[in-house]
Parts: structure tokens; C-alpha cells; sequence
């Protein structure tokens, strides 16, 4: 139950996050993709922000034997890149060009309400859908 109001207190901070610094607005993230029109550096500085904290203190939260709230870290095992990876990589930038969203910023602004929110996180869902069948279904049966 700890890990569970910590992991709420944690996802609160992170949605105040970004709808304080405007993440959740698709005009932020497209005006920061324009880098040849009317560019908007938000996005630059709030990812820096993030670095400005997560560099310095990541080397002293690894050294200790686990988490504070957890048995174990969860950290990527994979450390290659592969097609898989690549294709996943270049959807989810499609995805985040059109539409202006990346999904945290889009399960937050979902408090809006906005119709466009709500329509995109249902693709959202459908696409993750639609993967794991092709993974499960297609991929499997021609192994």
C-alpha cells in the first residue's frame, strides 16, 4: 500500500509538472518540432530541467543495494538496438509529430476533457492493442 501512495504522490508531481511548465499543450511540442519556422525552446528547457536533476543524482541512487520503495531496480536489460526498437521508435515520433502528444501529457491533459485528448489516448490504446495481437497472434504463428 506504500508503494502505492508513493507511486501516486510521484504521478501527481509529474502531471503538476506538466501542465505547469504547458507539456500537455500539443501546441508546446509542435512549436519545438518547427525548428525551421517559429521555434519554442520550452521543450528544451523542461527536459533540461529534468537532466539537471536526474544526472548528477543517478550514479548515488545506483550505488545503493535497491530502491527506497522497492526490492529491486527496474532498469533496461537490453542494451542493443535492434529493428523492433527502430520501427517502435520512428511510430512513436510519428505519432508525437502529428499529433503533438507523447503519453504522459496526454493521460494527464485527459482532466481537460478536450474531445482531441480523449480521441487520441483511445488510438493510443488501440495502436498498443493492435501490437500486442500482431506480437501475439501473427508474429508467433510464423516462428
Amino acid at each position: 500500500m506504500k508503494n502505492n501512495f508513493i507511486a501516486l504522490i510521484a504521478g501527481i508531481i509529474f502531471g503538476l509538472g506538466l501542465t505547469i511548465s504547458e507539456m500537455v499543450n500539443p501546441a508546446r511540442v509542435i512549436g519545438f518540432l518547427n525548428v525551421t519556422g517559429n521555434w519554442d525552446p520550452t521543450l528544451a528547457l523542461v527536459m533540461g530541467g529534468a537532466l539537471m536533476i536526474t544526472l548528477p543524482l543517478f550514479p548515488f541512487i545506483l550505488k545503493r543495494s535497491h530502491p527506497v520503495f522497492s526490492d529491486k531496480f527496474s532498469l533496461p536489460e537490453k542494451k542493443s538496438l535492434d529493428k523492433r526498437l527502430l520501427i517502435g521508435a520512428v511510430l512513436f515520433g510519428l505519432g508525437w509529430g502529428l499529433a503533438g502528444f507523447c503519453p504522459g501529457p496526454a493521460i494527464t491533459a485527459l482532466v481537460t476533457l478536450s474531445p482531441d485528448v480523449i480521441i487520441f489516448v483511445l488510438a493510443m490504446l488501440a495502436g498498443q492493442c493492435l501490437q500486442s495481437y500482431v506480437e501475439r497472434v501473427v508474429i508467433k504463428k510464423s516462428v
